[in-house]
């Protein structure tokens, strides 16, 4: 078991399956938000699906439309359990607690490194811990 901090993030305490890769994210351009894949096929998740996992990826790109779509995925049951980004801008973070997703960034390491597709976390944003089960 190992715990890795990072910035205090939003949303309550949540368990699951991590689903990891070194790539950024957009959700308006990297997925297929009705059927719950990464859709662009350059993006190293391609085809993989994330809901109810705890997606973990490098940095947010994107703008303005990041914030309502995360909160219709959550609404239409296709989010992830959490999302764990490196780097966020500020859309991305109002995004996550516009959609009451629990969100994480900024680790104490390079969290795409520190946990492996398939680990089980535990994600504290609270307390800005994740525990690698």
């Amino acid at each position: 078991m190992s715990v890795i901090t990072g910035h205090k993030g939003i949303g309550g305490q949540v368990r699951g399956i991590a689903l990891v890769a070194s790539d950024n994210f957009s959700t308006r351009y990297d997925l297929d938000r009705e059927r719950g894949i990464f859709s662009r096929r350059s993006h190293k998740l391609f085809g993989e699906n994330y809901v109810g996992r705890v997606l973990i990826l490098n940095a947010a790109k994107g703008g303005v439309a990041s914030a309502w779509m995360l909160r219709e995925m959550v609404i239409n049951e296709k989010a992830p359990l959490a999302l764990l980004l490196n780097d966020a801008n500020p859309v991305m973070a109002q995004g996550a607690a516009f959609a009451e997703l629990p969100f994480m960034h900024r680790f104490e390491t390079d969290i795409t490194q520190a946990i492996q597709t398939g680990d089980t976390v535990l994600v504290d944003p609270q307390a800005g811990r994740v525990t690698v089960e």
